[in-house]
């Protein structure tokens, strides 16, 4: 007797997630030409040069093997002291800390490992693209939270409250935050750690912008007292320090949370390629120089285009980290999409659509700044006369 043919051989789960809103834009702008993209969050730098050379050096050593799963010692430990100097925080970094392929698996991992089928997970829109499939990729169940242009798209605890059921996990935060540049100052911070507490909620915190905060160092809710038992921090090395290709990042969790994340990694990654674990421990050695280089011409650039937005009635909220800006382009009458479109065609200058970041980010676009200071003059006089005819 023949079987019954199936509709689909995707599991079900999988066929609800979408394409990345940022990733189709990103194949246009690959179709096009003489466009300057200010879509893609990567840093226009190159890696610097010792950190390159470190690499390099590991493979003239014959470092080519497997290391442990949970990471080099040398890099663990250097962790372990870097997040002590940044936080206040002192981990284990043999029970504590797990090295990873970029934050991507850091929060993957850390999703698998803590959500039943069925469990919620709350997160604040506009986000990256990939928490709400995250979510839904380890069975649970993606619950945004909105954050307005009027409170600077900070999060507030008194939204997240009335999110929470009985169903409720966990809330993922991701300060300095990717698309408005966003940061939780610490009185919200307080306020969301003992919300946590009082419903017992895991936090998972992705950081890989901590080090990119124009107005200081950007606390972690980490470090709130009593916040080290229920947090699961995320960072990496792709945004600070330039290293995107190198793929490469680290979870700090509790010694149950950080085993249950490394039985997921040990048969889903191994571990994380040895040479860019040598990059990383000269990254955090003596990286800090190049990284405070690279901030400052960021904030430079962020501090042209936010002039040029507001000159041309795109009104926008000064981002106090990451890099990028969040203009409100709703007086145009055109949609996110539309605008993105229209733009990249009549003036081959391109951006993402808000409506990628989440149904919240509908009227705005993102706009990187990790773009030479010479394209970005192009840009604004691009985008100016684009507004001009609209």
């Amino acid at each position: 007797m023949s079987a019954v043919a199936r509709e689909s051989h995707v599991a079900d789960h999988v066929q609800k997630i979408p394409r990345s809103g940022i990733r189709d834009f990103f194949d246009i702008v690959q179709s096009m030409k003489d466009v300057i993209s200010l879509s893609i969050g990567e840093p226009d730098f190159v890696t610097p040069w010792h950190i390159r050379e470190s690499a390099i050096y590991a493979l003239e050593r014959g470092k080519t093997g497997y290391t442990s799963n949970l990471g080099t010692l040398s890099l663990r430990k250097q962790i372990a002291n870097y997040i002590a100097g940044c936080h206040g925080i002192q981990y284990d970094w043999q029970r504590e800390i797990l090295v990873t392929v970029g934050v991507s698996e850091a929060l993957d991992i850390a999703l698998r490992a803590i959500i039943n089928p069925g469990d919620e997970v709350l997160y604040h829109e506009p986000c990256y693209v990939s928490y709400n499939p995250s979510v839904i990729l380890a069975h649970g169940v993606a619950v945004p939270v909105t954050t307005r242009q009027s409170d600077n798209f900070t999060l507030r605890a008194a939204d997240i409250e009335r999110a929470i059921t009985p169903r409720t996990r966990a809330l993922m935060l991701n300060f300095p935050c990717n698309p408005t540049g966003a940061v939780l100052p610490r009185e919200e911070q307080e306020k969301i750690a003992a919300l946590c507490i009082r419903h017992d909620l895991l936090v998972l915190t992705d950081e890989i912008y901590c080090e990119l905060s124009y107005s200081g160092a950007q606390p972690s809710i980490v470090s709130v007292p009593g916040m080290k038992e229920r947090v699961i921090y995320c960072n990496g090395f792709s945004k600070a320090y330039a290293m995107t290709g190198f793929r490469i990042g680290y979870v700090c969790a509790p010694p149950e949370l950080a085993e249950a994340m490394l039985r997921v990694h040990q048969y889903a990654m191994l571990c994380a390629p040895i040479v860019s674990q040598e990059a990383a421990a000269e990254a955090l050695k003596n990286g800090a120089p190049a990284m405070r280089h690279m901030r400052d011409e960021y904030r430079r650039r962020r501090n042209f285009l936010l002039h040029h937005f507001n000159k041309m009635g795109l009104t926008c909220h000064e981002p106090q980290g990451a890099f990028y800006l969040f203009p409100n382009i709703s007086a145009t009458g055109l949609t996110s999409r539309d605008f993105a479109v229209k733009l990249l065609e009549e003036k081959q200058v391109a951006m993402v659509p808000g409506s990628a970041f989440g149904p919240s980010g509908e009227g705005f676009v993102r706009c990187s700044y990790a773009t030479a200071m010479e394209q970005l003059e192009v840009a604004v006089e691009r985008i100016a006369d684009f507004i001009k005819r609209r």
